[in-house]
């Protein structure tokens, strides 16, 4: 794993990157800039030994961002994964400047190592209206669940029952994830398919930086909502103690941003599957912070199939 590592005398640093052991979220979102329009990053890995998607979505909206002039945050992310990226070379950042308006600007991202394309990415940026008392102004009731004090982080769990795999994953040193537990003899999700009810932070506080929120929110949307498509005949990973019975790649990734929040506080996961067919699992998602702001809406296709026994 590498990052850029800042100069001693306070310059830039020139284009260096150096090695790091386990580190803060902040560097795994981070990109060395190599042109005006071109990044780069190292991923870590995900399960199996695979870049890990979310960070890969993460440096994709982070790419696009740092194009947009400041004060337009982003407001909406749609993305295609094509290819596995592997851990052995940077993935490459390519952004092209598709349209800046009066209010909005659009961003398209190509995200490849070597020559293969592995993801692409479109994002829209937009600057924040003039508050009017005659805005409109609406969000849904947030979910009422057992608050993320008192129950156990998941990858703690991981940690004992799977120490290699935890070592291995990068995400599991830089967020805590605490899974709502299920009401004896209930279902979540209903007749709207099945769900469940996560929450995420950053281990460690993150800087004033609305962009970089904006990308711990994509990097965490991608650690739970591919496997709710799997709960019909298994345990959200990595909550499991044994092997998978699911094989699982996430197809595409979708961000709707409504409303500013901090990462690095709890926010509340609440996601559901509602459909499961042909090798696919859809799954949605909503993030909420801990007031009862809806901040985030998240939609994701999954492929899904059941491991042979």
């Amino acid at each position: 794993m590498y990052r850029t590592e800042p100069t001693t005398d306070g310059a830039e640093p020139a284009g260096s990157l150096l090695p790091y052991a386990a580190c803060e979220l902040v560097d795994f979102l981070s990109l060395e800039r190599t042109g005006a329009d071109l990044f780069h990053g190292w991923c870590h890995s995900g399960v199996p030994r695979q870049a890990f998607g979310g960070q890969v979505v993460a440096h994709s909206l982070a790419a696009a961002g740092q194009t947009v002039e400041s004060g337009r945050p982003a407001h909406s992310l749609h993305g295609y994964f094509l290819r596995a990226g592997n851990l052995r070379s940077p993935i490459v950042y390519r952004v092209e400047r598709l349209r800046d308006g009066r209010r909005y600007s659009s961003r398209r991202v190509t995200a490849t190592q070597g020559s293969t394309v592995v993801f692409t990415l479109s994002a829209s940026f937009k600057e924040p209206e003039p508050e009017r008392p005659e805005q409109p102004e609406r969000q849904p009731v947030m979910p009422v669940v057992v608050p993320p004090e008192g129950l156990p982080d998941a990858f703690e769990f991981w940690a004992t029952h799977s120490p290699e795999q935890h070592r291995e994953a990068g995400h599991a040193q830089v967020v805590s994830m605490r899974v709502v537990p299920e009401r004896p003899g209930a279902r979540m999700g209903g007749s709207r398919g099945i769900g469940q009810n996560v929450w995420f932070r950053a281990r460690q506080p993150l800087p004033d930086d609305p962009l970089l929120h904006f990308c711990a929110l994509t990097y965490f949307s991608d650690l739970s909502l591919g496997p709710t498509a799997a709960l019909d005949f298994e345990t959200l990973y990595p909550l499991r103690a044994g092997p998978s019975q699911a094989i699982l790649a996430s197809l595409d990734h979708a961000i709707w941003f409504h409303r500013q929040f901090r990462a690095d506080e709890w926010l509340l996961f609440a996601q559901r599957s509602p459909s499961a067919s042909d090798g696919r699992g859809f799954n949605t998602g909503e993030f909420w912070a801990r007031d009862g702001t809806l901040v985030a809406s998240v939609a994701q296709e999954t492929a899904l199939r059941r491991e042979p026994s």
